[in-house]
């Protein structure tokens, strides 16, 4: 059986995914399930998931990412982006409860991303966060609701090739007791 641990040092970014191999919608739906277990503020639960495993429009959202992206996520068997619902998590009657306003709600849809990029790697299926996209293009391709705030692209599929684990910072580098 995987530890936590073995499935973190597994864990990698893949930019090269293997086309011939898909994800059922069982598969998908396993690690959003799985995502929802991460803590949320006052347990709002905010965080949406937008799935795209069709491949007309697969194609039409790998347009949608910035840089080398679109290609770094040919092959992979779905993307899925990440949203949340702004001025909620962080937020009293809607005024923000301190300093972080939305922020929370990026936390807490951090926090369900890493749920799901273990779960991914806990089943063999492999991913890459992508960061640089057009939320506009985004939202107008798949109709995200405008109370959404639009995080990453998530590429899911299955690596072609191992890619090696790379170096971590020194505990001193990022560490301090007090």
């Amino acid at each position: 059986m995987k530890t936590l641990n073995d499935i973190a040092l597994h864990r990698r970014s893949i930019r090269k995914y293997d086309s011939s191999r898909g994800l059922s919608r069982e598969e998908l739906e396993t690690l959003v399930r799985f995502a929802q277990e991460a803590p949320s503020w006052k347990n709002q639960q905010t965080s949406r998931y937008h799935i795209v495993t069709s491949p007309e429009t697969l194609a039409a959202a790998r347009q949608c990412l910035g840089g080398s992206n679109p290609q770094k996520t040919e092959g992979a068997g779905a993307l899925i982006i990440t949203s949340f619902k702004h001025d909620i998590v962080g937020h009293t009657q809607g005024k923000p409860d301190n300093e972080a306003g939305n922020g929370w709600g990026w936390y807490d849809l951090g926090l369900q991303s890493a749920y799901l990029l273990l779960k991914a790697a806990e089943l063999d299926i492999d991913t890459l966060v992508i960061g640089i996209r057009s939320a506009e293009q985004l939202r107008q391709l798949l109709s995200i609701p405008e109370d959404e705030t639009i995080g990453a692209v998530i590429a899911v599929g299955h690596r072609v090739e191992d890619v090696q684990r790379p170096p971590r910072k020194p505990l001193d580098d990022i560490l301090r007791f007090y």
